[in-house]
């Protein structure tokens, strides 16, 4: 993966760091290697089935010629300690490659501020260390809670269009109310002369 990354975000440009990200995840969460599943989805998104079938061969050959090759002889050196120090070697590099695709991927989701991205991140992060979740189950999680936010941005943005979109209907309320206003204003007026009582000294004269 992060050669992958390497080459078709940074190199060549067929795909950006959003795009590469959501690759990583439906393969991640996809049965099978990642690697695979990640070089399908961009040889479909470059070439259609053609490339994605191209690109099954190419991420799938090179590794199966190699590895017949090494397990025919790992028999005879696998008790080697030169050949255990270099695997161990390997390991290594592998997990600074993979430790610094992991902190540029971070840097990008920090420096956009998008809480809730983070909040996500650190859940999932969580969940996958300490809780033991399957990783399956975390990306799954990950992609519903995110659907849902776009859901709910969505509907804040057209209730905002459509009050920024219907200021008459507002108007029209407002009137309603002034309206409504006058009318209490008024009967309470009426009320209140009904209700007036008579002055006595008027009374006398009249008798």
């Amino acid at each position: 993966m992060p050669l992958m990354r390497k080459r078709f975000v940074e190199d060549l440009n067929w795909i950006d760091e959003e795009e590469m990200l959501n690759i990583i995840a439906i393969a991640q969460s996809a049965p099978g290697p990642i690697s695979v599943n990640a070089s399908i989805l961009v040889g479909y998104k470059i070439a259609g089935v053609m490339g994605a079938l191209l690109a099954i061969l190419g991420t799938v050959t090179p590794p199966l010629v190699i590895i017949t090759i090494i397990a025919s002889f790992y028999s005879a050196f696998r008790s080697n300690p030169i050949v255990a120090a270099a695997l161990y070697g390997m390991q290594a590099g592998v997990a600074a490659i993979i430790a610094d695709v992991v902190i540029t991927m971070v840097s990008r989701v920090v420096r956009r501020r998008r809480w809730s991205s983070i909040l996500i991140m650190l859940v999932a992060f969580i969940a996958a260390t300490l809780g033991g979740f399957p990783v399956s189950l975390i990306i799954l999680g990950s992609g519903m809670i995110g659907a849902l936010r776009l859901l709910w941005q969505r509907r804040i943005k057209e209730d905002q269009s459509d009050e920024e979109d219907d200021p008459a209907g507002e108007a029209e309320v407002e009137e309603m109310s002034k309206a409504a206003k006058t009318a209490i204003r008024t009967t309470a007026e009426e009320n209140s002369e009904e209700l007036e009582v008579p002055d006595p000294d008027e009374e006398e004269e009249e008798l």
